[in-house]
């Protein structure tokens, strides 16, 4: 029953064979790399405003410093592109920032960038989630849903959850739509919105709500450290530039050159983007609000409350919960390239049935969750934890491609040492100011988290060089002969414990024994009689358990076998039932499962479950 709802939800097995069948091309790849790039629009600049608009200045002044914010992003955007353009040519087999880290660097610097990736797409799904209720709630007609709005989130990261369980491909192919969607009406609103203000003049602004107390529309006063700090809430829109440099190896051949030719297409439609919603922003006046997001304001305003507006929404609610498959695309792929090299557990580097690292899935699912409880699925919440970790691993990952040029040599390294020069400075700055500016607004949890999962790398990596160490075989070792004992235990005798006593001869231990835990003198007369009345030729030897206990007998049994035989390996054969039906082992086997579980932390003691299945 298990396995078909798993074949429902996630699909046929895909052999290995068909692993080059799975790549995608640039059409999709937009979509599933790009989504979270592209989607930061509909909230970067109402994060701005966020900052600028409330406190101790004024709707007004907020206005005023949503182009020229727009404009320095659009810069730094370009400068993190064309870096991260290096990038993929330089290092073709993805891993990004970790993997540049980890072969320029060293092993410190490459932990703090996979540290930071790692929290940076667990953020993305938590931010982008959030974001997309907060779209959905934004429809007046939904607007009673926004009680509701954790429930909403986790349920949506259940079904991106599900399509990226059945592969990249089959995801991609699900979310290329909506991207696209987005992108068509977030530039008809700019557009339209921009020719109805500047040409046609019948737009005017967005009205303010009734009895609104939470900002001034005038005078006020904007420091040098609010409009950085707006700079800082503005830069998100660069989160997930770099998944496509993670993610070289799902696109179609020529890897390197069709991921660069998206990565370009992406900055080119993110910056635009950006740019035109800030600019048409500045011009019809939205607030920041919890109840309705700019984007939805600006809507309502340039198409009005009619199927064009719901149109809007439902694309913007779309992108934004798909953005989360950004982060789907990318956080397995870097955990698994992590696990390889020993710093997470094994299980994130296999790959699942649909040829996706399911493990690294299922982890970022319930990760985000917990995120989007622990916030309330507030959006604002979520993103002063969301850039430290961003910018962190655009500036590591971007020294590390200068020292690759200034190593390699190869041609025009000059020119790209210099580009990606001057994006490690630049986002080296920007670190600084996000990391200064929002340390109180909750940019202090990554500076914590970091250097802990780092810690966590460090004790997995421990772990398994030890185990490594312990495994090692010298050339020409070979095991002598042990010293072995076999022990059958024995409740009664049946024909499982009879299949057990003869798979144990078969062994051709040193010492063969059985035994059997009694509770009185009448129970051990029981077990002998059997044992006379079947004639068994293996000694059984009873052991006295007056508190009706199991497991610590049985231990004290094993010490004095040890003791008795000088024993080198005690093997302990357990018979157990194996029933018609699952629900059925419920009624079987449980002191056995116990005892199992005791034995097995003792050194040089084997624990074997000898199958008997019943008709």
């Amino acid at each position: 029953m298990l396995e078909t709802v798993k074949r429902l939800l996630v699909g046929r097995p895909i052999p290995t064979t068909e692993q080059e069948h799975q790549r995608i091309p640039k059409t999709v790849a937009l979509a599933v790399f790009s989504s979270d790039a592209i989607s930061s629009t509909a909230y970067a600049t109402e994060e701005i405003l966020f900052v600028t608009a409330l406190g101790a200045s004024s709707l007004a002044l907020g206005l005023d410093t949503l182009v020229p914010i727009a404009i320095a992003v659009a810069i730094l955007l370009t400068i993190v592109s064309f870096s991260y353009r290096q990038t993929i040519f330089a290092y073709p087999s993805g891993g990004g920032s970790y993997v540049v880290s980890r072969e320029n660097l060293g092993e410190m610097p490459s932990l703090v960038a996979g540290a930071s990736l790692l929290v940076d797409y667990i953020l993305t799904v938590a931010v982008s989630i959030s974001a997309g209720v907060a779209a959905i709630i934004s429809i007046p007609e939904f607007s009673d849903l926004a009680e509701h709005r954790v429930l909403l989130g986790l349920g949506l990261i259940l079904l991106v959850t599900l399509a990226n369980l059945r592969g990249i491909k089959e995801s991609g192919k699900l979310f290329t739509a909506p991207t696209y969607l987005y992108i068509v009406m977030i530039g008809a609103l700019v557009v339209y919105g921009l020719y109805r203000d500047l040409i046609a003049g019948d737009v005017g602004t967005v009205p303010l709500p009734d009895g609104h107390t939470e900002f001034a529309v005038t005078g006020g006063s904007l420091s040098l450290f609010l409009i950085l700090k707006g700079f800082s809430s503005g830069a998100v829109a660069l989160t997930g530039v770099e998944a496509i440099s993670n993610g070289v190896p799902a696109f179609r051949r020529p890897e390197s050159k069709n991921a660069a030719t998206t990565l370009v297409i992406m900055a080119g439609i993110l910056g635009t983007l950006f740019f035109g919603i800030s600019l048409l922003a500045s011009h019809v006046h939205p607030y920041p609000s919890e109840e309705q997001t700019v984007i939805a304001q600006m809507g309502l305003l340039i198409f009005g409350n009619g199927a064009t507006f719901f149109i809007l929404q439902i694309a913007t609610a779309l992108i934004l919960t798909l953005a989360a498959n950004t982060a789907y695309a990318d956080f397995p792929r870097i955990s698994s390239i992590i696990a390889k090299d020993g710093y997470l557990p094994r299980q994130f580097a296999n790959r699942g049935d649909r040829l996706v690292f399911s493990n690294g899935v299922i982890f970022l699912a319930l990760a985000a969750g917990a995120l989007i409880v622990a916030f309330g699925g507030v959006t604002n919440a979520l993103i002063p934890l969301y850039a430290v970790g961003v910018f962190t691993s655009f500036t590591l990952s971007q020294t590390g491609m200068v020292r690759h040029h200034l190593a390699d040599r190869q041609r025009g390294w000059r020119k790209s040492a210099v580009i990606n020069t001057v994006g490690a400075c630049a986002t080296f700055v920007v670190l600084i100011i996000v990391a200064v500016t929002k340390f109180s607004s909750g940019a202090w949890l990554p500076i914590v988290v970091i250097p802990a999962i780092i810690a966590l790398f460090k004790g997995i990596k421990r772990h398994y060089s030890s185990v490594e160490k312990s495994l090692y075989v010298e050339p020409g070792f070979r095991p002598r002969r042990m010293n072995h004992t076999v022990v059958v235990l024995v409740g009664r005798v049946h024909r499982g414990v009879l299949d057990a006593l003869a798979y144990a001869k078969s062994l051709n231990p040193t010492h063969l024994l059985a035994v059997s835990v009694v509770t009185d003198e009448e129970e051990q007369a029981k077990i002998e009689d059997q044992w006379r009345e079947f004639d068994l030729d293996v000694q059984l030897e009873t052991v006295y358990s007056p508190y009706r206990e199991l497991t610590r007998p049985i231990l004290r049994f094993v010490d004095e076998l040890e003791a008795r035989y000088d024993n080198e390996i005690v093997t302990v054969l357990i018979p157990e039932f194996v029933v018609s039906h699952w629900w059925q082992h419920v009624l079987h086997n449980q002191s056995a499962l116990i005892l199992k579980g005791r034995l097995l932390f003792r050194k040089g003691l084997v624990v074997t479950s000898v199958p008997y299945h019943t008709e």
